[in-house]
């Protein structure tokens, strides 16, 4: 049973035989502050004071010469021990050396360092150490050599050179120092070694020697840095031309892609010291004009700061629109396809009104064409085109450049895909303005044979009948006629045209091929644009044959009220016939005209009511609506109505319940609805409620059968 338990992974030990057993945590049951307080400080103290001493070795006393060359050679036998150990450790070497130095016996020494030197000469601290204990005892030409060959063999590290040159300088030896820093700037330093040397020729004011190193720097060095240090020199000698001087010639040596933020801030802050405004602002105004705009904030800031201190409002101003300019440019170079940014911009530069800025605005913008051929993509780009042509043809006043946008405009977009009505109406009325109706035809008719649209037809059709050209509109409407054959507003106008014109069987022709059409967009305008037109023309018979027409397609309740009303309304011949004849209508032939009217009109009622009841029963609101214009138009017949008859048929109204169901076909309750109850079906309920009564009995009865 014990093996069982054992686990191998734990020696053959079971795991309770490992389990760590910590202390129970006692419980403390009285919580109250003890009554006298210890601190942090107290215990640190006591821990102090009861910590044993450290035992070090005991000290040595050499009393004579034998105990000390004993020693000697002890301490020198355990060092070259511990280097032949751990030769290239350069701490061993440095305390060894260190140690022989100690001793005074330079000679050992120097031939330990010499030894370090021929395992690493590339450890600088080796050779700081030597010269370091040459210089302490004095040895100058021991130290010499020793920094003779450290920056012969190590040349580009500069602090061997700074500590042979201040060696040199602290011995008074300034041709030697000045001899050793031409050494070294033959190896070409950076900043810092080119600095040392003219802070060195400035100690002792060698002016002239200092602004010659300066011109090797700046050939050494042709950067920004070096050429401002080069200006603050001069400036700080009171050569104020000359400093100017540098700065011209950093501006033309650098070049273009030398010319930095920081350079132009130096020279303009330089010119405002000494009081020439005008002469900043240009280095200013040059700057931004040549520094990419990513690269000068600080120059617009500094830019910015000058002008509240030396510019007027102008100035001002312009430095306000050259900062949200750079904004601009900043969030076009994120991302060049948001127009929104593209519109900002040119509104600013159209607010300062620079024609040139503002057609290089325009250009680039343009330029950004949609990467995908898809509209929607496009109806914020097309505006740009809109913009710039507005401005062209209204700000800049320029026809031809105003044209040329128009043009390049349509050639871009992708007629086969979608076009935009708007661009090929501008350009139109764009002509218009400028008295040429023949580009204005021109353009129209391209776009009815690359892109036709409603717009377009429409658009165009009303110029040339502004302008009286009947034939024209008359072929224009037959070609939007024959691009859309559903369009019943078109035909409609079509009609109405020759209707104005007094046309009136050219007009009834085209209301005949309209609705002949197999398909119509809007058929219940064009028939109502057809019965108000026979009507207009006082032809009734034909009216009513329309609404038989009608009728035969359609038996909407619409339909029928209008038909109704039609025939209650209809102007009296009499009164019509006395009117032209000058005399007062005869009220007999009136009475009986109005008496045709109302059994007309009641007449139509009565078919429509009886055709909804038996074509569509299910229609009971549409029946109870009917039934509200018939009481309504038999009560505008005052006398001749016959409102209870009516009425006698108007339904019942009741409030129901139905089931309703859910998407997947679950029930999701009732809902309440109104039914119709009309007259002649009460009569039929009880029959109904009967053959209910007995379905529900026989089912009953079949249930049972099937359980015996």
């Amino acid at each position: 049973m014990a093996m069982k338990e054992a686990d191998p992974a734990l020696g053959f030990l079971t795991r309770k035989e490992t389990e760590v057993k910590l202390p129970r945590p006692t419980r403390v049951k009285n919580k109250t502050p003890a009554p006298v307080q210890i601190t942090a400080e107290q215990i640190l103290r006591e821990a102090r004071e009861r910590q044993e001493a450290e035992i070090r070795p005991p000290k040595q006393k050499i009393t004579d010469a034998e105990e000390l060359a004993e020693y000697r050679l002890r301490k020198r036998k355990e060092f070259e021990d511990l280097i032949r150990r751990v030769r290239w450790n350069t701490s061993v070497w440095v305390k060894y050396a260190q140690w022989e130095e100690s001793q005074r016996d330079f000679a050992r020494a120097r031939s330990i360092w010499e030894r370090a030197l021929e395992v690493d000469y590339r450890n600088t601290t080796l050779w700081l150490k030597y010269a370091e204990m040459e210089m302490k005892h004095r040895f100058v030409n021991g130290a010499r050599n020793v920094w003779d060959r450290a920056v012969s063999l190590l040349p580009r590290i500069d602090q061997l050179w700074y500590k042979y040159i201040h060696m040199e300088e602290m011995l008074g030896n300034v041709a030697g120092a000045r001899q050793i820093l031409e050494r070294w700037m033959a190896w070409e330093p950076d900043h810092h070694g080119w600095s040392a040397y003219i802070k060195f020729e400035l100690r002792y004011n060698e002016i002239e020697r200092a602004r010659g190193i300066y011109d090797r720097y700046v050939q050494c060095h042709p950067t920004v840095k070096a050429w401002v240090r080069y200006a603050k020199f001069e400036v700080k000698n009171g050569e104020v031309g000359k400093a100017r001087q540098c700065y011209e010639r950093a501006i033309e040596q650098l070049g273009e892609d030398g010319q930095t933020e920081e350079l132009f801030v130096a020279f303009a802050e330089f010119e405002e010291k000494f009081k020439e405004v005008e002469r900043a602002r240009c280095i200013y105004k040059y700057a931004l004009d040549h520094i990419p705009k990513g690269q000068a904030e600080e120059l617009y800031h500094k830019f910015v700061q000058f002008e509240k201190q030396y510019g007027d409002r102008e100035g001002i101003e312009d430095v306000i629109v050259g900062k949200r300019r750079f904004q601009y440019e900043e969030e076009i170079k994120k991302n060049p396809l948001n127009y929104d940014v593209w519109f900002d911009y040119a509104r600013l530069e159209e607010s300062v009104g620079d024609k040139l800025r503002i057609q290089e605005v325009y250009e680039r913008a343009i330029a950004n064409v949609p990467p995908a051929e898809e509209k929607r993509y496009w109806q914020r780009y097309i505006y740009l085109w809109i913009n710039y042509a507005l401005y062209e043809e209204l700000e800049a006043e320029e026809p031809e450049r105003t044209r040329e946008v128009y043009r390049e405009c349509l050639k871009l977009i992708p007629h086969k895909k979608f076009s935009f009505a708007k661009m090929w109406l501008m350009a139109a009325q764009f002509e218009i303005r400028q008295k040429d109706l023949k580009a204005m035809r021109q353009i129209l008719g391209s776009a009815i044979g690359m892109a036709p649209k409603d717009k377009i037809f429409k658009t165009y059709i009303e110029i040339e009948l502004q302008l009286g050209n009947i034939d024209r509109c008359r072929r224009l409407y037959e070609k939007y006629l024959e691009w859309a054959p559903a369009n019943c507003y078109a035909w409609s106008k079509f009609a109405e045209l020759e209707r104005s014109l007094g046309e009136t069987e050219r007009g009834r022709a085209i209301f005949e091929l309209a609705i002949a059409q197999p398909v119509l967009d809007m058929p219940e305008l064009l028939w109502k644009a057809y019965i108000e037109f026979e009507i207009s023309e006082r032809e009734y018979d034909r009216t009513r044959q329309l609404y038989e027409r009608l009728l035969d397609r359609t038996k909407h309740l619409k339909v029928w009220v209008s038909f109704a009303k039609f025939e209650a309304a209809m102007p009296s011949e009499e009164e019509a016939s006395a009117e032209e004849e000058g005399r007062e209508p005869d009220p007999d032939r009136l009475l009986e005209e109005t008496k045709q009217q109302v059994l007309r009109s009641r007449g139509i009622f009565e078919r429509a009511f009886e055709s909804l009841r038996t074509t569509a029963p299910e229609q009971k609101e549409e029946r109870a609506m009917l039934l509200e214009e018939w009481r309504d138009t038999e009560a505008s017949f005052a006398d001749l109505g016959d409102v209870a008859t009516v009425q006698r048929k108007m339904p019942r109204r009741v409030k129901r319940k139905r089931p309703i169901s859910s998407e997947d076909g679950t029930p999701a309750g009732f809902e309440e609805y109104t039914d119709y109850i009309f007259p002649e079906e009460t009569g039929m309920a009880p029959n109904l409620k009967i053959l209910e009564a007995a379905y529900k009995w026989k089912k009953q009865k079949v249930g049972s059968d099937e359980d015996d």
